[in-house]
């Protein structure tokens, strides 16, 4: 059944010169992009008529959040087509530390961003003319931050001196060393303030059904009821959390966190704004900006899946990838569910990122076409009619009872249109947790190094600004 509306990809293959793993030599030139037209040839033309402005972004990509997508997303709406380079794995080690996931793993999640048009696979770390010449690109973009090599040099300066170096805001309150943090520490700091679906506050330190059923891969840590965290970035302190829609109070940042702050993202003699903690501040504008806006059209295929998409994984872009293959024209509705109820059902202090976070990180998914914030957990007749929905799915991850202990997916599957889809991929958000306390140490090490890079670079600037103009050499 395909139906009408409810109320509120392009072509383009990686050209590295080398040769591409298989899924994406699958996929190049069948590429989606959410919302517009396909796109193909040597010289593509912008809607206009003009020549296409194409633009190259680069980086590590190693847990790729919501801030990855938002630079993206900026990139890409200063041209036309955005070709994105993600270094190797060796290349990664070399310059910073050991990444979290894989190079194969890395070009498959920023595959799945819809803003990227093209991704090339190995791309050299230190970003060259000879790199956007090769890729016929205009320019590069990059956050305001910075990124140094090995020897503590800008990744980017080439490319600044010729002029072909534009800079995009970076995304406050989100780095690998906060998302780190959070999976080292069983603390729910970084939950919402929202309620049980019964308009009672959860019970901190509740065990949930999956810690009663299975062994947890977390250490033990400070009580549930820790106090929320407060952290810095850029000189300010931010004290503000978010509510079930936007925002809310927090308390003082709890002292485990602190010293977890002080030794994973603050080197000795210092911090700077680039490596850090920082929270994540929700507002009504981000959602528009990663939002597709579009209704499901007739002929449209409305398919329903539900879960926590807790930090969106390989596992998760493989399922997404999966449902929308299921139907000619799909619009895939991903129903999210509140983090009081994800903790009731996963405990310890999952979800690792909080529902508003994790509403930006599915919403930028190619395959997804609308995101239900705070979804019931049972898929109720209510539901499926208010959404039209003609095909309910969910991955071979067992499916915990709803609190009455029933069957959240009953009515989709007497209705007979309820589905079970393997992914192919044994990611789960639990082995990604597990990859960072086995290499906590290093992890440690890693941002350590970092961020005594880049204050030493911080100082090597004032000193050449505060040069007089005949002293300085035009170089660090």
């Amino acid at each position: 059944m395909r139906r009408a509306g409810w109320g509120g990809g392009a072509d383009g293959g990686a050209r590295s010169g080398r040769e591409l793993p298989g899924w994406l030599r699958r996929r190049c030139g069948a590429m989606i992009r959410n919302g517009r037209g396909a796109v193909g040839g040597a010289e593509q033309l912008a809607p206009e008529g003009r020549r296409a402005v194409r633009v190259w972004c680069d980086g590590c990509y190693d847990m790729v959040h919501y801030g990855h997508s938002n630079q993206l997303r900026q990139a890409r709406a200063m041209g036309d087509y955005l070709i994105v380079g993600v270094h190797t794995d060796e290349e990664i080690a070399k310059h910073k530390g050991p990444p979290v996931f894989t190079q194969e793993e890395r070009y498959k999640m920023v595959q799945a961003i819809k803003w990227v048009d093209e991704v090339v696979p190995a791309a050299p770390y230190v970003t060259t003319l000879e790199t956007l010449d090769k890729y016929n690109c205009d320019f590069c973009v990059h956050g305001n931050d910075i990124t140094l090599t090995v020897d503590g040099r800008d990744t980017y300066e080439e490319v600044k001196q010729a002029g072909r170096y534009r800079e995009c805001k970076r995304t406050q309150g989100v780095s690998t060393t906060d998302l780190v943090g959070r999976m080292l520490l069983v603390t729910k700091a970084h939950h919402s303030s929202q309620v049980s679906r019964g308009g009672v506050p959860e019970v901190p330190g509740s065990r949930s059904p999956w810690e009663r059923r299975s062994i947890s891969l977390l250490p033990q840590g400070p009580p549930a009821h820790a106090p929320v965290p407060a952290w810095s970035w850029g000189g300010h302190t931010w004290s503000a959390g978010l509510s079930a829609l936007l925002c809310s109070s927090v308390q003082e940042m709890s002292s485990e966190y602190r010293e977890y702050a002080d030794s994973f993202g603050k080197c000795p003699g210092g911090r700077n704004p680039w490596t850090g903690v920082s929270q994540f501040l929700q507002t009504s504008q981000k959602i528009i900006q990663f939002a597709s806006g579009k209704e499901p059209q007739p002929g449209e295929t409305v398919i329903y899946v539900a879960g926590a998409f807790d930090l969106f994984h390989i596992g998760h872009v493989d399922f997404l990838e999966k449902v929308h293959r299921l139907a000619e024209r799909p619009y895939i509705i991903a129903g999210l569910h509140f983090d009081q109820e994800v903790n009731h059902y996963k405990g310890k202090n999952y979800p690792i990122m909080n529902l508003h976070e994790r509403t930006l990180s599915v919403l930028a998914c190619r395959y997804v076409s609308e995101v239900v914030i705070g979804a019931p957990y049972a898929v109720t007749a209510e539901l499926l009619s208010h959404f039209k929905v003609d095909l309910v799915c969910h991955g071979k991850t067992e499916i915990m009872p709803d609190r009455d202990g029933s069957d959240p997916y009953q009515e989709p599957k007497r209705r007979g249109i309820f589905r079970q889809i393997d992914s192919g991929s044994d990611l789960t958000t639990d082995l990604i947790v597990q990859r960072i306390i086995t290499n906590r140490l290093e992890y440690e090490a890693r941002n350590q190094k970092k961020e005594a890079k880049e204050l030493a670079f911080l100082e090597a600037v004032r000193r050449q600004a505060a040069q007089p103009l005949g002293e300085q050499d035009g170089g660090f």
